[in-house]
């Protein structure tokens, strides 16, 4: 009777830690089928932050939607396809890959950065991460595939392009998470520099700090959710971080990020730019949330960019 009721206690325990870990997997990592927009349908991000620059966001959509385009795609490592646009500038100039953030999408995180670059004379390849926008899947990694899948787009440049094209890996956000860990990656080529926009230096501690904002305990909580990872989206969470990848870093980074920024803090661009090893810049914005800075200072931002450029051409 005893190993009976002790069974029951194990069976119990082990479904109660499934469950709680499959509720972590939806709530975090799991994408569902995204909206189509229709022609008058734009996606900002919520949040008081971004209703003040409402107006001009949905003024760059227009403008990027209007842009003369080519629509591109690639396979996955696991067979999902990934779709980008690419913009561009001037013939033989250097390509900007752009990645956006957590649950976001080319188009709406993105839109400026192809302005910028045209101010750089750069041409633009924007895409949509696994499990967003236009492309397929449903679970996002928080970089984890998302830099194998940076790697790919990377091979596909250097293929359309040519084997002398140069390249800059450009992200926000996640999208910046997913680019320095793609910069100390020793498959990486062609890449000139990489460009972080408000990236978190860990997404264990980004996720933790999160949940400790709803009211959870991080350290109770954080235990499933990366067991929903491994389970659930077959990627484990802890693979990999963006402040070990930065010292292997194999290419010059320029950091930019919101000093007013309470989604990531200002202090994690701090740390990764302290531990990376080659040619680095870090600009903050005073008065920027997240992801904010090239809306509020878009001539520093562009300036911050050419004496970069100019530091590690030369």
């Amino acid at each position: 009777m005893g190993y009976i009721i002790a069974a029951g206690i194990l069976l119990f325990i082990i479904l109660l830690v499934l469950i709680t870990s499959l509720i972590c997997f939806f709530r975090v990592f799991y994408s569902p089928e995204r909206k189509i927009l229709g022609d008058d349908e734009y996606d900002i991000p919520e949040g008081e932050i971004y209703e003040v620059y409402r107006d001009k966001m949905v003024r760059w959509i227009k403008e990027v939607r209007a842009m003369p385009h080519e629509d591109v795609s690639i396979t996955s490592f696991d067979g999902l396809t990934l779709r980008g646009k690419y913009y561009e500038c001037k013939k033989g100039a250097p390509v900007e890959i752009m990645f956006h953030g957590y649950q976001g999408n080319s188009e709406r995180d993105m839109g400026g950065g192809v302005f910028r670059s045209f101010a750089l004379e750069h041409n633009v390849l924007v895409v949509d991460h696994r499990a967003s926008g236009r492309s397929d899947g449903h679970v996002i990694s928080f970089g984890i595939n998302e830099k194998r899948d940076c790697l790919l787009w990377v091979d596909f440049a250097v293929s359309r392009f040519g084997r002398d094209v140069q390249i800059i890996l450009t992200g926000i956000s996640m999208g910046a998470a997913t680019v320095v860990m793609a910069a100390g990656d020793k498959n990486l080529r062609n890449v000139i520099y990489v460009l972080a926009d408000c990236p978190y230096s860990s997404a264990r501690r980004i996720i933790k700090k999160v949940v400790k904002e709803m009211g959870l305990p991080p350290k109770l909580i954080y235990p499933f959710i990366r067991l929903g990872a491994w389970l659930f989206g077959h990627f484990r969470l802890e693979e990999d971080s963006p402040i070990e990848a930065v010292k292997r870093a194999r290419v010059p980074i320029i950091f930019f990020h919101g000093e007013n920024d309470d989604f990531v803090p200002c202090e994690m661009s701090r740390e990764l730019y302290d531990a990376c090893p080659t040619k680095k810049m870090l600009v903050t914005v005073p008065e920027a949330g997240h992801g904010l800075c090239v809306l509020i200072d878009r001539d520093g931002y562009v300036s911050a960019l050419r004496r970069f450029e100019e530091t590690i051409l030369q």
